[in-house]
C-alpha cells in the first residue's frame, strides 16, 4: 500500500506540472464557465468534461509512452508490479479530475452565486463513475495503439466529438436531431445524465448502472489486448 501511494502521489505531481493538463483540467472549465455567465445547468457537463479531458484525452499517452520506454517491462523485473503503475495512474487522473471539478463548483457557486448541488452523495458517485469509466476506455485505446503519439492522438480523435455529442460541452438540445441520436449511444452520455441528475437533487439509478457496465466491459477489453512491451 505504501508503494502504491508514493506512485500515486508521484504521478499526480508529474500531471500537475503538464501545462496542457493544467489547463484543460482546470483554467479552461472555468472559462467556459465564465461564458455561460455561471450558468448552473452546465456545471455537471463541465465535470463531464473535466474527465474526459483527463482518462481520454492525456492517460492513453502517457500509459503508451510507459510501455514505449520499457518501463513497465522493467518494473515486471522488480517487486512493484507494473499493475500497480496503471493503478497509480488510474488513482492520479481521479485525483486531478476531482481537483478540476471542485474548483470549477466552488467558482460557480461563490462567484456566480450557482445553486449548490442538490444530492452532494449522488453527485460523488456520479463523479466517481464517470471517471473510472472514462480511464477504462483510455486503457483501451493505450491496449490497442501501441506508440505514444498513436496512442494521444486516438485520444483526442475520439474526446472531442464525444464531449460535444455527449452534452458536455454544450447541451444536447441545442444540437440537430442526427448529432443527438449519435449522442445517445455514446459512453459519456449516461455520465453527463448522472451528473446532472445528482446536480438537480434526482436520485436516477439507471446511468449508473449503464457506467458501472462500460467499466467492466472496457476493463475486460483492456486487460485482454494490453501488452507489456
Amino acid at each position: 500500500m505504501k508503494a502504491f501511494t508514493a506512485l500515486a502521489a508521484t504521478e499526480l505531481r508529474l500531471l500537475f506540472r503538464d501545462p496542457a493538463s493544467l489547463f484543460f483540467m482546470m483554467a479552461f472549465p472555468l472559462m467556459l464557465l465564465v461564458l455561460k455567465r455561471g450558468d448552473s445547468g452546465a456545471v455537471p457537463g463541465y465535470v463531464a468534461m473535466i474527465v474526459a479531458i483527463g482518462g481520454m484525452g492525456a492517460l492513453p499517452g502517457i500509459v503508451a509512452s510507459y510501455r514505449e520506454r520499457k518501463v513497465l517491462k522493467r518494473l515486471a523485473a522488480t517487486p512493484i508490479s507494473p499493475v500497480l503503475l496503471l493503478g497509480a495512474q488510474l488513482v492520479a487522473q481521479v485525483a486531478a479530475g476531482l481537483a478540476g471539478s471542485v474548483l470549477l463548483v466552488v467558482a460557480a457557486i461563490t462567484v456566480f452565486g450557482a445553486e449548490a448541488p442538490g444530492n452532494v452523495l449522488m453527485l460523488a458517485v456520479a463523479f466517481l463513475l464517470c471517471s473510472v469509466m472514462v480511464c477504462s476506455l483510455g486503457f483501451v485505446i493505450a491496449a490497442v495503439v501501441r506508440n505514444t503519439r498513436g496512442a494521444s492522438l486516438i485520444g483526442m480523435l475520439v474526446m472531442f466529438p464525444m464531449i460535444f455529442l455527449a452534452g458536455a460541452a454544450v447541451p444536447r438540445t441545442a444540437l440537430p436531431d442526427s448529432l443527438r441520436r449519435i449522442g445517445d449511444f455514446l459512453p459519456l452520455t449516461p455520465g453527463v445524465e448522472a451528473l446532472g441528475d445528482a446536480w438537480s437533487g434526482t436520485a436516477a439509478v439507471f446511468p449508473l448502472l449503464i457506467l458501472a457496465g462500460i467499466i467492466v466491459a472496457a476493463t475486460a477489453v483492456a486487460a485482454a489486448l494490453f501488452r507489456w512491451e
